[in-house]
């Protein structure tokens, strides 16, 4: 099956335009040849076709743009956990909290740069494991201080924060990785081709009626695709989550470190 995720959106949007005008041509020529003789249920099915593709557009951009802001709400938690790990690190005594807090901003930044570029399936996996990685640096640091003073508040404060911290990223990774299935995607461009074909058809059985609105339909429809697409595509497209509560973070914790 075909995984459009695999191909980016200007050639998704090439293929898209290019397949639902041939679409519309073919069913205008077959109507054409019919003529005024054809099936007066022919504006019914297209009407009914036409629905249909209006509820599958509607059904899977609704679920794209719930997607986004999954991911968008997922940044500030991010964003704020860090600030707060951060702001309790500062209780820690030395050496733990100048470890810490640039343990924190090396973190802050990685994340930061995993959003801010393109990036390969490869690299995405080799950050998240450098983010692992300091989480596991600093959860060292936790049971250090928790092992030389139990008793020691700023330290349960950081673990509490640090817990939270680790939680977060977990639940944000599940928000990027949770997109529409490509199934979906797939029929909704089916269904779009046919309806097209339909609008062709029925525009074919009248001979003065123009091409022109069937085929702004059909490009109007291939827009709207490719935007649920792009809203689907964290990083990818020109519709990005906000990336400025993460770039706070990442001042306020350079400013503490110095």
């Amino acid at each position: 099956m075909v995984d459009l995720y695999d191909y980016s959106l200007p050639t998704i949007f090439l293929v898209g335009i290019l397949a639902i005008l041939t679409a519309i041509e073919i069913g205008r020529q077959l109507g054409a040849r019919v003529g005024d003789q054809g099936d007066d249920h022919v504006p019914t099915l297209e009407g009914a076709v036409i629905g249909l593709l209006a509820l599958v557009v509607a059904f899977t951009f609704a679920t794209a743009l719930s997607r986004f802001d999954a991911r968008r709400t997922a940044v500030l938690a991010e964003a704020n956990a860090i600030t707060t790990t951060a702001l309790r690190a500062r209780l820690l005594p030395e050496p733990h909290r100048k470890e810490v807090l640039d343990l924190l901003r090396d973190y802050v930044n990685i994340r930061l740069d995993l959003t801010t570029r393109s990036t390969t399936q490869a690299e995405w996996a080799a950050e998240i494991d450098k983010s692992n990685a300091i989480q596991e640096k600093l959860w060292q640091q936790a049971m250090a201080m928790a092992a030389s003073d139990r008793g020691m508040i700023p330290s349960g404060l950081f673990i509490q924060a640090l817990n939270g911290m680790i939680d977060d990223q977990a639940r944000r990774l599940a928000a990027h990785r949770s997109r529409v299935p490509n199934i979906v995607q797939l029929a909704l461009f089916g269904i779009a081709i046919v309806a097209s074909g339909f609008a062709g058809y029925a525009s074919g059985l009248k001979a003065r009626r123009s091409r022109i609105p069937v085929y702004v339909m059909g490009f109007l429809v291939t827009c709207v695709i490719v935007l649920i697409l792009d809203l689907d595509r964290p990083g990818a497209g020109a519709i990005e989550v906000d990336q400025q509560p993460m770039i706070d973070a990442a001042a306020s914790i350079a400013a503490i470190s110095e």
